[in-house]
């Protein structure tokens, strides 16, 4: 038997047919305000879901495009506050280098008052030795501004050293930790007079110079005791503070003692001192320091 050809339509192009009568009847629903019953059912069905969906997409866009504004504008106030803090890092850091500077001067118009017998003038040092200390360095006056060689030079309320040199524009000072140095000195209780010397060894081991040939006559002199420059010397002004005594002992003579001294003075952060702009005249002592 012969099977019967069946007629149909493809369902792609009923759909196609559904959906061009579905427009059909909205349009003529809209034109002539007819609405309810199957038409509006039809249009519930299909268009309403359909309608939800796009609103969610486009709700779904619009947070999208806020999110993203939002991390622009956190982005952008993140960079702002970044150069803040830059910016006020670099005014804090310049405040306490002003400080600085000002707590500086601050002690030097104290040592020069504290020393108002000699006429002064304040220095910055410019350069040093190869050493991890301020044994010998440069200072940014020279015979220009007055500075010659001899000169005793101050700072922290203590002596540094002496102009060993000078230029036009600068000088060098040979400081009294320096293994060279040699300064006459004496107790100012006792007024008994001693030789103060310089070495970088003790200044790296203990942050202290030696002293000898001190002729404690009262026995009076301990540890504590100030050391300052003494009277007879040649080339160092009297009454400058050296620094304290921190060690004592007799020597083997029985006669003299020696021990060590810590220096006033910070020689491993100087950065202005006072050029006391004397020199000091040659006296009938027996010294040389």
């Amino acid at each position: 038997m012969r099977r019967k050809k069946s007629f149909g339509i493809p369902s792609k192009y009923l759909l196609v047919i559904l959906t061009i009568f579905c427009v059909m009847m909205l349009f003529v629903s809209y034109v002539t305000g007819f609405s309810g019953g199957p038409l509006q059912a039809v249009s519930n069905y299909v268009f309403v879901p359909m309608q939800r969906g796009l609103d969610y997409v486009g709700s779904l866009i619009s947070v999208s495009n806020e999110d993203a504004k939002s991390r622009k504008e956190l982005l952008d106030e993140n960079e702002t506050l970044k150069q803040q803090v830059e910016d006020l890092t670099v005014q804090l850091n310049n405040t306490r280098l002003q400080q600085s500077e000002l707590d500086t001067l601050r002690e030097l118009y104290q040592l020069d008052q504290a020393y108002s017998a000699y006429e002064t003038t304040g220095a910055r040092v410019i350069a040093k030795g190869t050493s991890n200390w301020f044994d010998t360095f440069t200072i940014n006056k020279g015979t220009a501004d007055g500075i010659t060689k001899d000169m005793n030079v101050i700072a922290e309320g203590g002596l540094v050293g002496i102009v060993t040199s000078a230029s036009k524009h600068y000088a060098v000072v040979r400081s009294i930790i320096d293994d060279t140095a040699r300064v006459s000195g004496m107790t100012n209780t006792t007024w008994d007079r001693c030789i103060v010397s310089g070495s970088l060894a003790s200044m790296t081991q203990d942050q202290t110079i030696s002293f000898s040939d001190l002729e404690d006559t009262s026995d009076s002199v301990s540890v504590g005791d100030a050391i300052v420059t003494s009277n007879i010397s040649d080339k160092y002004q009297p009454g400058i503070l050296i620094g304290y005594v921190t060690t004592i002992e007799m020597d083997s003579n029985n006669l003299t003692k020696s021990g060590t001294i810590t220096p006033a003075v910070d020689f491993k952060h100087l950065q202005d001192v006072l050029v006391i702009t004397k020199v000091k005249e040659i006296s009938d002592g027996n010294e040389n320091h």
